[in-house]
């Protein structure tokens, strides 16, 4: 079973709907759920989801680091993360060749109204979208 809240789900289909015709490669990271609180209409813990169980909370914008892959030829801009979402404007449902793999991968396709989840052999996985929120977080 694989968990993204419903707030990073909405943002990269939204991702994906600004980019078409282009297709969009997006890193995710994750949160243990115990550190997320369910929706502001219920606002406590999340009943039946393990507290240490991954959580798709994050991204990292797609555009982060274009120069640097321009000149190197890979991405050192963003870090390390557990998971990879790519748009199919094409309306592939399934993994390419093409695509960044990582442990989890996202798909969504037009008239992107959702995100599917496959492993890096292009397995579909068990996909639950949690209406919840990762806790507020300050650089300071």
């Amino acid at each position: 079973m694989v968990y993204i809240t419903a707030g990073l789900a909405e943002a990269l289909l939204g991702f994906a709907s600004d980019r078409e015709p282009r297709s969009v490669t997006i890193g995710l990271s994750v949160t243990p759920a115990g550190t997320l609180v369910a929706s502001a209409s219920e606002d406590g813990p999340l009943d039946g989801v393990p507290s240490d169980t991954p959580v798709f909370t994050h991204f990292y914008l797609p555009d982060t680091g274009g120069s640097v892959r321009a000149v190197f030829g890979m991405d050192l801009a963003s870090p390390r993360t557990q998971g990879r979402f790519v748009s199919h404007p094409d309306g592939a449902r399934t993994l390419k060749q093409t695509d960044d793999f990582h442990e989890v991968v996202f798909v969504a396709v037009p008239p992107w109204e959702e995100v599917v989840a496959y492993d890096r052999y292009g397995t579909r996985l068990d996909l639950t979208v949690l209406d919840a929120e990762p806790p507020v977080e300050s650089v300071t």
